[in-house]
This record gives structure tokens, sequence and C-alpha cells, in this order.
């Protein structure tokens, strides 16, 4: 991509999808860090596979684990698609990596700090770290740049009918984060199911050539699997936190559309629902998102495949 490579902090809970927004942030962006959070797997293992993939990419770039469970909610977790480790399907290299910290609040304060109006943060799990920041330093809501997440859905959701997993997982982290008054950008799953990945563009993957890719290719295999059997009758999955990260670094791929989202905490039927008004009302409450509303999957895929062609 032409142009300035964005100052980045990854906020995720790896999870086949979280590896290759990582891919991707590492090389569209300037990565100053990575902070790990409960979510997919457990905190270990979510560190454990931030660790991993910077072993598989080559990366040097600290990894900082975070929250180990959301504010309120006990925690649940999507084995069901990402596999016991949360990284399942290929074999995983040995290293001797090990966390810079465990203090990943610390760190995005510091971070965002060191670098005032300039950072984007991607969240690509539940938004527990970014609450914590945002109640440990309420100046951050206007020191970053952006928030870019993956979470929610415009209407729908895939845990229960209203509530995407990301939000359900800490819902009233979500909601201290909408409500902060930070720049945001949300990726719902409206907009990511638009990006489907299947078995022709993992041959792709595949054909770049070098352990990278195949790692990749293999990540890409059982989340494929897992996605058709739980939730479609073909062996394709919608590549969720990529399009977060894409959103920052490759504006040109996806249209949003300002609105106000708020997060439902009570609902019955309803918890963790992002409720985006899209009535267009003069009186409804200010437009606080920047929602994804379309993405390019053609171009999104051929930057995915030439990024993952240029790791060795």
């Amino acid at each position: 991509m032409a142009g300035e490579r964005p100052l980045l902090l990854l906020d995720c809970d790896p999870g086949h999808d979280d590896a290759l927004a990582l891919a991707l942030a590492a090389r569209h962006g300037e990565l100053l860090g990575v902070t790990t959070v409960a979510g997919n797997v457990a905190l270990e293992r979510t560190t454990a596979n931030a660790l991993t993939m910077c072993e598989v990419l080559g990366l040097d770039v600290p990894v900082h684990a975070g929250s180990p469970r959301p504010l309120v909610a006990e925690l649940r977790t999507a084995e069901f698609i990402h596999g016991t480790s949360g990284l399942d399907g290929p074999a995983h290299p040995p290293h001797r990596r090990t966390p810079a910290s465990d203090d990943a609040v610390g760190f995005i304060v510091d971070t965002v700090r060191a670098h005032p109006g300039a950072l984007w943060l991607i969240a690509t799990g539940p938004l527990t770290n970014v609450a914590l920041a945002l109640r440990a330093a309420p100046d951050l809501a206007g020191s970053l740049r952006g928030v870019s997440i993956m979470g929610g859905g415009v209407p729908w959701g895939n845990v229960t009918p209203a509530a995407e997993f990301n939000i359900l997982v800490d819902p009233e982290a979500a909601d201290e984060v909408f409500r902060s008054g930070v720049p945001l950008t949300m990726a719902g799953l409206d907009a990511t199911h638009q990006w489907m990945i299947d078995a022709p563009i993992i041959e792709r993957v595949r054909a770049c050539g070098g352990a990278a890719a195949a790692f990749c290719a293999d990540l890409l295999d059982f989340y494929g699997a897992a996605y058709g059997t739980v939730y479609s009758d073909r062996n394709a999955g919608p590549l969720h936190d990529p399009v977060a990260v894409l959103a920052v670094t490759h504006p040109q791929l996806v249209t949003t559309e300002r609105l106000h989202v708020a997060i439902e905490l009570t609902g019955t039927h309803t918890r963790g629902m992002t409720v985006a008004d899209l009535r267009g009302v003069r009186r409804g409450a200010a437009p606080n998102v920047d929602v994804v509303r379309t993405v390019d999957a053609t171009a999104a895929t051929d930057v995915l495949v030439d990024t993952l062609a240029e790791y060795r």
C-alpha cells in the first residue's frame, strides 16, 4: 500500500482470524506491540498463540498479557471454532519467546501517551483490556487516533441471534468503550461475512510458498472446516478480524456509515447486541461509530495473499 504506515497496537485473542490480522498489521502498519485478552480461549492460550504467530512470522514485537476474565460476566470461549489450543490445525513450532509483561493495560496507556493523536488500537477480541485502559486513563479517548474493532453486527449475531461473540463475552466492557467518546470503527458480522475464505483461496495462500504461508493455510483449512460444521454446509469461514485491520491500513477497501451504536446489557434475548440506529431521525442520539458496511472481498483477498507471500 502506498502512503503512510499507521502506528498500530493489536489487542487480540488468537484465534485463527486474529493470527491473520497480526500478519496484516505487521506488514502494513508500524506495529508497536501486541496485547492479549481472554476470549477465543483462556488468556494463557491466547498469549501463547500470539507468541507462536510472532515466531511463525519472524516478528520482533513485544507481546503483553492482559485480562484473564471479563469485567462482570463469566468467561465464555470458542473452542468449537478454534480448537482446544485456539490455533488448531498446523503443528506449532517450538520457540523460547515469553511475554514482555502481564500488564497489557499499562502498556496500552504508556504507548498511546507516547504517540498522542497518532496511534490506532485495533481490537479483535473482547474489549476488556480497552475498557480497563480507558478506566485507568480517561484521557486516552482523546489521545488515540482511533480504535478499530471486530465486533457486533447490524442487526444480527452469531453466538445468539442478536449478539456477536466478542461483544457478548464482555458486554460491560464494550458498553464502556462505545460510550467513551473514543473515535471508533466497527467491523461487524454483516461486513465480515462478505469476505469468505474457501478452498480455492486457501490454495492460493499455500501456493505462496514458505513456512509462514503453509502454517496459515493449515490454519484456514481447520477454520473453514470448523465453520462449515457449526454454521453452514460448506467449508468456508469469514475472515472477521482482518477486516478491522484493513479498515485502517486499506480504508479504500471498505465503506463505512456513521451511526449511533449502543450495547444491550440486560435483554433476556438480546444481551450483547450492538443496537445500531438506522432510522435516520434528527432527534436520535448522536452517531458515535463508523460502522463498516461493505468490504471489497476480491481486493482484500489479494492483499492477504500478497502479504503472506512476503513472509518466509
